[in-house]
C-alpha cells in the first residue's frame, strides 16, 4: 500500500480533489443565496450579484494549485527596505516634461488614481523642487532663529529631540496644483490636474516652542523660514500663524523624511500652500514686516483680468476630485455595480459633506464619507450605483465644515478670470465613454 502522507503524486491528487470538493461547495451555497435573495427582491439582488463574479463556471487559477503555491519565498532578510510588488510598478509618481525648463526646478505627481485610503505612502508624495534635492547630513544641519529675538539660538538635530514632539496628520497641496485648467480641460488624467498633494501623518516639534527658547519680541510680527536647498526659498508668514499651528517637522509617516521632502527637517504650515513649508529649514528670522521675496511677488501671486494681483493667498480652498474611475482609470469591469472613489479637502478644516453628479451637474446625490476625519486632512469618499454603459460626466463638490462650497470653473472665472495659475479649486469634470475610458472635459 502507497503511504499517502509520503507520495507526492497522491497528495496533489488528494489537494485538487479537496479543492474541486470546495468549490463545488462554495457554487452550490451561492446558488442557494442568489435563489433566497430572488425571493426577497424579486431577483434584482440576485442579478447584481451575479455581475460581481462568476457563481457557475469553476475559474481553475483557484482550483488549480499555482506556481506560487509550490515553492518556498524569500526569507525575511531578502528585502530590508521594503518595496511595493513588482505588479504595481504603475504606481509612481510622474512628472509632465513640458511643463518647466529644468527638472531640478520642477515637480512631478502623486498618482492618487491608484492609492486609496487618505494616507500617501512616502514614496508616492508629489515633488516640487526650486532648486534640486539637498542631500544633508543630520549631524552637520543646523537651524537658526535670529532677528526680532532676545537670544539667537542655533539648534543642531539632537537639541530639538529635546522639545515635546506632536502627531498630526495634514495634506500638503502646492498653490499651483490643477492650475494648468483655469482656461480649459489640458491634462488628462487626475494624477497631473491634481496630483500636486498627498497627506501624511507628520512628526515635529511646535514651532511656537522654538520660538518661546529664543524670545520674540514685541515688534517681531513675521517669520521667514529659509530652506538648505540651492535656491535658498524663503516665504514671510505672520507670527500668529507660526505660533498657532506650524511644526518643525522630521518624520513623515513614522519614518524619517525623505531627502526630497525636506530632510532632516522641513516646516509644517497646516492648510496653507505648499511652497510656504520650507523644506531642508535651515534658519527662521523674525521681522516687523513681509519681506516681499520673490516666490511671493513675481510668483505665488493671482493674477486677475485687470492686472491686479491678489497677494497672501495662503490658505487652500475646499476642494475635492474624482479619482476612479477617471482617465488613468477607467471602468473596465464592464456594466453593473460600480464604486466611485474620491477625496476631498479644505485649508479651513474637516470636508463635512460631498455631494457626487453622473449628469454633469444636474442633479447631485450625497457620497459617502469614510475613514478619519481630521482638520485640514485628505477625506476619502465613496459613491455606489449600477453603470449601464451610458455616458456619464461625473463630478463631485465638497463642503467644509465651515460652510465653504467648492465652486464650478465658470463660477470661479467669474471672480478670478483666467489668467492665474493658482488656487484653482473648482469642480472637475470626467466624461466617461460607453467602453469605460474617461477624458478630461467641461461642461457649461
Amino acid at each position: 500500500m502507497t503511504d499517502i502522507n509520503n507520495d507526492p503524486k497522491s497528495t496533489k491528487a488528494l489537494n485538487s480533489q479537496l479543492v474541486k470538493d470546495d468549490v463545488k461547495r462554495a457554487v452550490s451555497r451561492r446558488s442557494a443565496i442568489k435563489s433566497g435573495l430572488a425571493l426577497m427582491s424579486g431577483g434584482a439582488i440576485a442579478a447584481s450579484t451575479a455581475s460581481v463574479a462568476n457563481a457557475v463556471t469553476p475559474d481553475p487559477l483557484i482550483t488549480e494549485i499555482q506556481d506560487w503555491n509550490r515553492y518556498l519565498g524569500e526569507g525575511v532578510d531578502a528585502r530590508p527596505y521594503g518595496s511595493p510588488s513588482q505588479f504595481e510598478s504603475e504606481a509612481v509618481r510622474r512628472d509632465v516634461p513640458w511643463l518647466t525648463a529644468d527638472a531640478k526646478s520642477s515637480v512631478n505627481f502623486t498618482p492618487l488614481h491608484k492609492l486609496e485610503g487618505v494616507i500617501t505612502p512616502n514614496g508616492l508624495c508629489f515633488e516640487r523642487h526650486h532648486g534640486g534635492i539637498a542631500e544633508i547630513d543630520p549631524a552637520d544641519h543646523r537651524l537658526m532663529i535670529n532677528g526680532l529675538v532676545d537670544t539667537p539660538l542655533i539648534f543642531t538635530m539632537e537639541d530639538l529631540k529635546r522639545f515635546p514632539r506632536e502627531n498630526k496628520v495634514y495634506f500638503l497641496e502646492c498653490a499651483a496644483n490643477s492650475g494648468m485648467e483655469w482656461r480649459g480641460a489640458q491634462l488628462n488624467g487626475c494624477q497631473f490636474t491634481h496630483g500636486m498633494v498627498h497627506n501624511v501623518m507628520y512628526t515635529g516639534v511646535p514651532l511656537k516652542y522654538l520660538l518661546a527658547e529664543a524670545g520674540v519680541k514685541t515688534a517681531g510680527k513675521w517669520v521667514l523660514p529659509e530652506g538648505g536647498d540651492a535656491s535658498h526659498m524663503t516665504r514671510s508668514i505672520p507670527l500668529d500663524k507660526c505660533l498657532d499651528d506650524c511644526l518643525v517637522a522630521t518624520h513623515m509617516n513614522g519614518e524619517a523624511l525623505r531627502p526630497e521632502q525636506g530632510y532632516p527637517m522641513r516646516l509644517v504650515v497646516p492648510g496653507w500652500e505648499g511652497n510656504m513649508w520650507i523644506k531642508w529649514l535651515r534658519r527662521i528670522e523674525i521681522g516687523d514686516k513681509p519681506w516681499h521675496q520673490r516666490e511671493e511677488t513675481s510668483k505665488y501671486t493671482d493674477l486677475l483680468e485687470d492686472g491686479l494681483a491678489r497677494r497672501f493667498t495662503w490658505v487652500m480652498d475646499v476642494k475635492s476630485v474624482i479619482t476612479n474611475p477617471s482617465p488613468q482609470a477607467p471602468i473596465d469591469h464592464g456594466r453593473g455595480q460600480t464604486v466611485l472613489s474620491g477625496l476631498a479637502w479644505s485649508g479651513h478644516g474637516k470636508v463635512s459633506r460631498v455631494d457626487v453628479s453622473i449628469d454633469g451637474g444636474r442633479n447631485w446625490k450625497p457620497a459617502r464619507l469614510d475613514g478619519p476625519s481630521w482638520s485640514r486632512s485628505v477625506h476619502r469618499f465613496y459613491y455606489d450605483f449600477n453603470w449601464d454603459g451610458s455616458e456619464l460626466l461625473l463630478q463631485s463638490r465638497a463642503v467644509d465644515e465651515f460652510g465653504n462650497v467648492q465652486p464650478t470653473k465658470n463660477a470661479l472665472r467669474a471672480q478670478r478670470g483666467v489668467n492665474s495659475i493658482y488656487h484653482n479649486n473648482s469642480i472637475q469634470t470626467w466624461h466617461i465613454k460607453p467602453d469605460g475610458s474617461a477624458e478630461n472635459v467641461e461642461v457649461s
